[in-house]
């Protein structure tokens, strides 16, 4: 293994020169990526967005690795604020998960194919890799915002080898270590993305419809570790977006990443999630979002309590057709500014303090404090009223008079 990478600038001397800008994880796909295309003479210079999910340890691992590969250069780009910023305030504004449930844990994609538009702009190459299968909507994220964002040529392996071998994953193994080069235990069963909005898993048993193993797991302490004390956690919002964690003033993606750390032990966001993909097959994964869920709890609470009957039963619509957007590919439709345009507007009033409580697996809303919330002075639900049992009953009749006098005229017909 050569000592260190060369400089993100090095060219090899060379007219026939190919450079190719691979967005670059260390994982099975993407390291399979680097010897296939220098065998087909490109010089592959690596990309590493680090969208967080990933120590100190493992990103000197994919520095390592992709030294190890041969790439002609690498580089790893800070991701966290694009993150918070592109995906994180706007999802959590929309408070909805795909098909109700999944909270589009590899929304990163996108971020990630800006660094590795940039890094090709540096390098003053049309052509762009991902490590991307046929079979998946990652795919679809990819090509699609590569085309909104310029003039490029996609080059994806994995979808080349698709068209000669059905085991894709065992073919790539057998590739690698045939050429000398190890496989992680783990990444021989287990397709897994991690960063900073959470952890998702497929692949062996769980592909299979079957109980997932004691092997697939990230994140999220079973039920045997939780502690034993309660959690209490208190955030602060201004205009819906995060401010503070527990009254200390942090930028958006640390606040998030402290969420992570304390919620991951209580179990806190980890799921099991069949859906129906971009591409029409159904994908069922494993995915852990202990930050995500909290953060997404407490804002809800606070939105519930401030926002209007009329907005509250309205932005679920706003909100579905934003999170389909995204999941499929078209995070760069003008349809998806517009809706933001509206979810931004919708905010204005999300402001105040929410308490949030746990005690394992599940996180409750248990105080909320805000100068907003829509308290009428001479009433309190179910407990007492500034207006009388008239008033009441006239209100009642009016508001049914139409379904009231449907069932009137039809009991007369005998209907």
């Amino acid at each position: 293994m050569p000592s260190a990478l060369p400089t993100p600038d090095s060219r090899l001397p060379t007219p026939e020169r190919k450079d190719v800008v691979l967005a670059f994880s260390g994982g099975l796909d993407t390291s399979f990526c680097i010897p296939w295309l220098q065998e087909r003479g490109y010089a592959v210079h690596t990309v590493f967005a680090d969208t967080g999910g990933v120590d100190d340890e493992e990103r000197a691992f994919i520095e390592a690795r992709a030294a190890e590969l041969g790439a002609a250069s690498h580089v790893t780009v800070d991701g966290g604020p694009a993150i918070w910023d592109g995906f994180v305030k706007p999802f959590v504004w929309a408070g909805e998960g795909y098909q109700g449930q999944y909270p589009l844990l590899v929304s990163d994609r996108y971020l990630i194919v800006e660094a590795a538009l940039k890094r090709a702009k540096e390098l003053d190459t049309r052509l762009v890799a991902h490590g991307c299968t046929g079979m998946g909507n990652d795919q679809v994220r990819f090509d699609l915002t590569v085309k909104a964002l310029g003039d490029y040529e996609i080059i994806a392996p994995i979808r080349e080898i698709q068209k000669e071998h059905t085991e894709v994953r065992a073919y790539e193994q057998r590739y690698l270590e045939e050429r000398g080069f190890g496989v992680r235990a783990r990444q021989k069963a287990y397709t897994i993305n991690e960063n900073l909005l959470g952890l998702t898993m497929s692949g062996g048993e769980i592909d299979r419809w079957e109980a997932p193993g004691a092997g697939a797991r990230g994140w999220c302490a079973p039920r045997e570790e939780w502690p034993t004390s309660a959690l209490t956690v208190k955030l602060t919002f201004k205009d819906g977006e995060a401010m503070k964690l527990d009254d200390e003033l942090l930028v958006g993606h640390e606040i998030l990443a402290r969420l992570n750390r304390l919620f991951a032990p209580y179990g806190v966001g980890r799921g099991m999630y069949t859906g129906d993909t971009t591409i029409g097959l159904k994908g069922r994964i494993i995915y852990e979002a202990p930050g995500l869920t909290a953060l997404l709890v407490a804002h809800r609470a606070l939105e519930e309590a401030v926002l209007s009957k009329a907005q509250n039963r309205f932005k679920p619509a706003v909100a579905r057709q934003w999170v389909e957007l995204v999941y499929e590919g078209f995070f760069h439709d003008p349809l998806k500014a517009d809706l933001e345009a509206f979810l931004g507007s919708s905010q204005r009033c999300v402001n105040g303090e929410v308490m949030l409580e746990t005690r394992g697996g599940n996180v409750h809303a248990t105080s909320i404090r805000s100068p907003h919330i829509l308290n009428a002075r001479g009433a309190t639900y179910a407990q007492s009223a500034d207006w009388g049992v008239a008033e009441a009953e006239g209100f009642i009749r009016l508001y049914g008079m139409s379904s009231t006098l449907w069932a009137e005229v039809n009991r007369e017909q005998g209907s």
